[in-house]
């Protein structure tokens, strides 16, 4: 691991392999570490390259609020930093999938390919971006013990809770460790980003996506909407996963992955 300099803040970083760059970004309110079984798995076949987002894990904290587009720009940041001007193969979960698609509509000259995990196309509705900014304010208060008993229920499907207690229970810790702030900046950012229904068409990078059977924050009928509105999409659905699929099935997902990219 490594702090980078990008711009206005420094980037936590974990780096290894060679070859094409595979960037991983991480969901909220998360950090680099959910992606240790593709680290482990990937890491011989490409280089894969895991920050930390602005605000979590061991990146700085920007209070107030963080948009989605704001992350995006950071990532490109991050790769002119890392001195990578190849076009990136690009892999986001949850709020890593709404940076991905600013990335896929700013920055398309440097995107390869493209992997949504367990995602939204659509903005929040009025009532959800409301919920969202009451939790900010409460976890300001409160702190992320807030964040996680509100949201552990929700990201894993039963097979994880009942087998794997102790990602469960690593998750929990990753949430507590996170700093209030970040956690408050990214939920009022995630809050206002943009529907992209409508620009789904424009992502013409051939693009998998995948979703856990048993997700139900990013069900698989709505995501297998999507990916039909985009050129290149196809649409792979993970058995015994909830909405952590890379966590949960981490086998299942390198090899739709490697598949996907030719690794």
């Amino acid at each position: 691991m490594s702090l980078v300099q990008v711009g206005d803040i420094r980037l936590n970083v974990v780096e290894r392999g060679q070859g094409k760059p595979l960037l991983l970004v991480h969901g909220y309110p998360l950090d680099h570490s959910m992606w240790r079984g593709q680290l482990d798995g990937l890491a011989n076949r490409c280089r894969v390259i895991i920050p930390d987002l602005r605000g979590f894990g061991a990146s700085d904290v920007t209070p107030g609020t963080v948009t989605m587009e704001q992350m995006a720009d950071d990532l490109a940041g991050l790769l002119d930093v890392l001195k990578i001007s190849q076009p990136t193969l690009f892999c986001g979960l949850s709020m890593g999938g709404y940076v991905a698609w600013q990335f896929a509509l700013k920055h398309r000259a440097r995107l390869a390919a493209l992997i949504l995990c367990d995602t939204r196309a659509a903005a929040d509705t009025p009532e959800a971006a409301a919920g969202r900014r009451k939790t900010a304010e409460r976890v300001l208060a409160e702190g992320t013990a807030v964040a996680a008993e509100a949201l552990l229920p929700k990201l894993f499907g039963p097979a994880t809770f009942a087998q794997q207690p102790q990602i469960v229970e690593a998750t929990r810790q990753v949430i507590l460790r996170t700093r209030p702030e970040g956690v408050a900046a990214a939920l009022r950012g995630m809050a206002e980003r943009p529907d992209v229904t409508p620009r789904l068409s424009e992502i013409d990078v051939p693009a998998l996506v995948l979703c856990g059977e048993h997700d139900g924050i990013s069900p698989p009928d709505e995501m297998r909407q999507f990916a039909a509105r985009m050129p290149q999409a196809r649409f792979v659905e993970m058995p015994n996963a909830g909405h952590m699929a890379p966590l949960e099935q981490p086998m299942a997902v390198n090899t739709a992955i490697r598949e996907f990219l030719g690794l």
